[in-house]
């Protein structure tokens, strides 16, 4: 069990990953700081994990999309967190996002813009302590556009590079950067959709897998379930003349 003084920042704490992933840390000793838009609900799963665990998780209201305010959000937090894990999302609706210019904006500040400047700041604040773990959930969507998703996964592909980039800048400082490719998950987000069960992880099962990683600080970049790699590396190596007549 981890010492019960170390904190865990969860952005994102109204959604099903970041609530189990939260529950992780919280099993585990952490203490828990749940930010989040709908600070009602965060509060509903701040309660339901401490009376689970009997650890602390205070609730701290935070929308990335008010870029102007994220340096007041950090200065108000009890304490500078250990790990900082952000699940931060919305899927949007592509077809929407074609031809409404507003939703495509919010689509792609809400995956890249606002948790990419988010951790940004964190990172600044773990440099000068000397260390910390950064945990960013993006998506296999960004690794190669398809034209059901093509907004979403741009914007995700954004934050892939970022965490890749940021990871490359503040390694020599020994702090982690990790990267998490949950693959299809089964949440709110996705509630509706035909998923195939062999690459449909529960949201616990992605919660137990950053914690595992983040902790050991070994891996770069993870999969939640594997098979989401070998998938990625095939559709990868497809040609783009022979990928733009596919139906994805």
């Amino acid at each position: 069990m981890q010492p019960a003084h170390k904190t865990l920042l969860l952005a994102g704490g109204t959604s099903d990953i970041g609530r189990e992933t939260a529950l992780c840390y919280a099993r585990a000793g952490w203490r828990v700081l749940l930010a989040a838009r709908d600070v009602g609900e965060a509060r509903r799963n701040a309660d339901d994990i401490a009376a689970r665990t009997g650890t602390q998780v205070s609730v701290h209201r935070l929308d990335v999309l008010e870029t102007d305010q994220l340096q007041a959000f950090l200065d108000a937090l009890p304490t500078l967190p250990d790990t900082v894990v952000c699940v931060i999302g919305e899927l949007g609706d592509q077809t929407l996002a074609q031809r409404d210019f507003s939703h495509a904006t919010r689509v792609l500040r809400t995956n890249f813009e606002g948790p990419s400047l988010l951790l940004s700041l964190l990172a600044e604040r773990f440099l000068a302590r000397g260390s910390g773990t950064i945990v960013g959930v993006s998506s296999v969507a960004g690794l190669r556009g398809r034209a059901s998703n093509y907004v979403y996964g741009a914007a995700k592909a954004g934050f892939t590079a970022f965490l890749s980039g940021l990871r490359n800048r503040l390694a020599p400082e020994a702090i982690h950067v990790l990267t998490v490719n949950p693959g299809f998950v089964r949440t709110r987000m996705t509630a509706g959709m035909k998923l195939p069960p062999i690459l449909t992880a529960e949201p616990s099962e992605v919660g137990g897998a950053i914690f595992a990683a983040a902790e050991k600080a070994k891996k770069d970049v993870i999969y939640v379930r594997k098979i989401w790699w070998l998938i990625m590396q095939v559709i990868r190596s497809i040609p783009e003349r022979v990928f733009k007549r596919l139906k994805l």
